[in-house]
């Protein structure tokens, strides 16, 4: 039986606190806010989306870095069995669009009191309000974790201390600091998942929700991200599915290398587009261009397509000119936006960056650097798109973190 540590009570700590002490150790978890899984309380807008129902094939194709890395993770503590374990601890499931698994109460809180509930079953001591302030390492093992009311002596400390993303959870990057200490190096980190500012400002298109358009990212005029899906347009700039999943390939490259395309059409290729306005334009020949395509587009996005394409929205259809119509359709297949900046980790639901995979085993998630030292969940430089996959990620590394010490 050894002494294990988990520093931090989110998703992936809970998970590791659980398969370490199943396993016969003596284990306590320290968190230093006030209640367990702080970050579970507001995933999924506080329903939590704590997995996808998929196979591990599918769910590491959603992960955006740390895919090979995560091989023996997805397969050795799978979807579904987060999904056995919810249920064989008490927490009914359902599965809704995008095979996104929530708990069938729609509370997060129930996700949270389903884990505690867990590792008290298999003797996982919980103390609340405790600060790790630092790890005592010697000769190439963990010695002890001090914290700021005491020093208890360990064989094993694992780190599942999460990001910095909403910070006002209490992720505010002390794992990050530990490991350095430890002698890993950290990626650097940024927000993924998260809105992206603009150049331009859309006023009237605040609000304005796109369905089936396709965002397209250049970096430096090639192609690095192209995809159908949803897009809103905020007092910022951009948000909604496809952005969060942009940010999440972009985040890691200059944004002044960036730039990006709506196709708000694209199940109409130009020529049909130009059929499409010609027979509008026939229908309505007296009319300003400004109303007759309303019927295109919601009206908030009329005067930027028009602007852009240099066409007076007062111009009656009958007085439009062919290049004038050329324009228009080249507007609507690729609608330009100057991205400023990624939103900040305070709205980022995810860290991209972290400790380096490179001194991690990946099929036991400790140190290769200290004996008895391991990592699990966002603290690592794992990240992955929305629908449940972060929270896989931290379920999968925690697991295999705790399930590894015997």
């Amino acid at each position: 039986m050894k002494k294990v540590i988990v520093i931090g009570g989110g998703a992936s700590g809970l998970m590791a606190a659980y398969a370490a002490a199943k396993n016969g150790n003596s284990v306590l978890l320290i968190e230093k806010n006030e209640k367990l899984g702080k970050k579970i309380y507001i995933t999924g807008k506080g329903r939590c989306n704590l997995t996808n129902d998929c196979s591990p094939e599918d769910f590491l194709s959603h992960v955006v870095h740390g895919e090979k890395f995560l091989i023996g993770a997805a397969y050795g503590f799978s979807s579904a069995q987060t999904m056995a374990f919810m249920e064989e601890y008490g927490l009914p499931l359902k599965v809704e669009r995008g095979n996104r698994v929530f708990p069938q109460s729609d509370h997060a809180s129930d996700v949270t009191k389903t884990l505690e509930r867990a590792c008290k079953s298999v003797g996982v001591q919980i103390h609340l309000n405790e600060t790790v302030q630092n790890i005592e390492i010697s000769n190439g093992e963990v010695k002890s974790v001090q914290t700021d009311t005491d020093c208890r002596i360990c064989d094993c400390a694992i780190i599942a201390t999460g990001g910095i993303s909403y910070p006002a959870t209490g992720s505010t990057g002390d794992g990050y600091r530990f490991a350095r200490e430890a002698g890993h190096i950290i990626v650097p980190t940024v927000p993924s998942l998260v809105g992206i500012e603009l150049k331009e400002n859309f006023p009237s298109a605040q609000g304005i929700s796109l369905k089936n358009i396709v965002l397209t990212a250049k970096r430096n005029h090639k192609i690095a991200f192209s995809r159908l899906g949803e897009l809103l347009f905020t007092h910022y700039g951009i948000s909604g599915p496809l952005v969060l999943s942009l940010s999440a390939e972009i985040n890691r490259f200059p944004i002044s290398d960036i730039s990006l395309f709506l196709d708000l059409k694209p199940a109409l290729e130009e020529k049909q587009l130009d059929a499409r306005l010609l027979r509008d334009f026939e229908e309505h020949k007296n009319e300003q261009i400004k109303n007759v395509v309303r019927g295109l587009l919601p009206s908030g996005m009329i005067p930027y397509i028009l602007q852009i394409a240099s066409v007076s929205p007062k111009t009656p259809v009958n007085c439009i000119r062919k290049e004038e119509r050329t324009r228009i359709i080249s507007t609507l297949k690729a609608f330009p936006l100057s991205p400023k900046k990624l939103r900040g980790f305070e709205e980022a639901v995810v860290t991209s960056g972290g400790v380096d995979l490179k001194n991690i085993h990946p099929k036991t998630m400790e140190s290769k650097l200290v004996k008895g030292l391991f990592f699990c969940g966002e603290v690592l430089d794992l990240d992955a798109y929305t629908g449940g996959f972060n929270l896989q990620i931290a379920f999968s590394t925690g697991y295999m973190a705790g399930n590894s010490i015997k």
